[in-house]
Order: structure tokens, then C-alpha cells, then sequence
């Protein structure tokens, strides 16, 4: 199953494109609530390139690390990337009059039901918007 979740972020494309690939800015808005944070962030933007980033309780209670191959690379308007488990993912930046248009699909596991899946995701896309308007 997958699914798609998506924002308009009122910034220029190059901007947009620029915080969600910088791994000091994904530091900044990659997590689905306030009690979590992204501690760590590494990004190889290419073509069979990695990327991983390492999310945890700001407790320290849990954690985990999502990473993957980028499959896909088409410089400010698209990225694919298969996570670790096999799950695949696709990332669209349309450009709009008003800003631009972050379109993420993905493949739902398991583990969580989908609509938390759909939460969990449209958060961080949220949190992603509002970091790139306020710096773009």
C-alpha cells in the first residue's frame, strides 16, 4: 500500500531543495513531534548514494535509524530512495506561483497501522514547510 502526504512551502524551489537535502538542516525538522529529534544526518545525494538519519526520543527512551539508496536524483524537482527494508519512496518538489509543492509517496509497513503511518510522515513533512519557509 502506499500512500502520499504533501505541503506547499512558500519558498523559492532552490531553497525547498536546499533544506531538505542539507543534513544539518534535516537535523532541524525531521521529527514528527517535540519530544523527538533527529541526532544525526548524512546525505551522499546521487544516484546510489546513502543517506541516513538517526531519530530518538528526546528522553533517550527509543530510537531508531532510517536510511536508504537514493534510486533517483532529478535535482529540484525529484528524489527516490529505497529504505533499508526494502520500502520505496518518491519525493516531488512541483513548482508553484506560490511556492513549491513537496509531494512525498511511500510504502506503508507493518508494524504501524497506515493512518498513523499518514501522521507520522505528514508531521515531519509539516515541520520540513515551516523550517524552509522560515529560511527561504
Amino acid at each position: 500500500m502506499k500512500i502520499t502526504v504533501e505541503t506547499l512551502v512558500k519558498a523559492e524551489p532552490g531553497k525547498a531543495w536546499e533544506a531538505w537535502n542539507d543534513p544539518e538542516a534535516i537535523k532541524q525538522w525531521n521529527a514528527p513531534q517535540d519530544d523527538w529529534h533527529t541526532t544525526e544526518s548524512a546525505v551522499d545525494l546521487r544516484e546510489g548514494g546513502k543517506f541516513r538519519a538517526r531519530m530518538e526520543a528526546k528522553d533517550g527512551s527509543v530510537g531508531f535509524d532510517f536510511e536508504g539508496t537514493y534510486t533517483r536524483v532529478v535535482p529540484k524537482q525529484a528524489i527516490e530512495y529505497r529504505m533499508s527494508d526494502g520500502r520505496e519512496v518518491e519525493v516531488e518538489f512541483v513548482e508553484r506561483p506560490e511556492g513549491v509543492l513537496v509531494k512525498e509517496t511511500f510504502d506503508t509497513e507493518s508494524e504501524n497501522s497506515p493512518e498513523v503511518q499518514r501522521q507520522g510522515w505528514q508531521a515531519i513533512l509539516d515541520n520540513f514547510g515551516r523550517y524552509a519557509e522560515a529560511k527561504g
